[in-house]
């Protein structure tokens, strides 16, 4: 019933950019952290980058001045602006929502999207 819609991924050279968008809806009654995981076969699965309801950001050392995360709270919506791309960026990235399903319950639930591709190679 909660729905996470990706988009954005792609092939895409050395060097350019890429913007991964993931709109949240169903039944979510308010959304804590929106952000992007990406994994690659038989590694575990890395955070790229988070953003709380705050505005508060946390990303990985790897991502640090070349990709940026924003959310528009009233689309629940997430994006990533993803610049400078290099190989080792490869992967399926995945739409992460941490969230309330009820106003009477402050429980957080995990939401994850089916995975978006993104490929950078000449």
């Amino acid at each position: 019933q909660v729905q996470l819609v990706e988009s954005g991924g792609g092939l895409v050279q050395p060097g350019g950019s890429l913007r991964l968008s993931c709109a949240a809806s169903g039944s979510i009654f308010s959304i804590n952290v929106m952000g992007w995981y990406r994994q690659v076969p038989w590694k575990e699965r890395e955070l790229v980058a988070t953003i709380t309801s705050g505005g508060n950001t946390n990303s990985a050392d790897s991502v640090k001045g070349r990709f940026t995360i924003s959310r528009d709270n009233a689309k629940n919506t997430v994006l990533l602006q993803m610049n400078s791309l290099k190989p080792e960026d490869t992967a399926v990235y995945y739409c992460y929502v941490q969230g309330r399903r009820t106003a009477w319950s402050y429980q957080q639930y995990d939401y994850w999207g089916q995975g978006t591709q993104v490929t950078v190679s000449a």
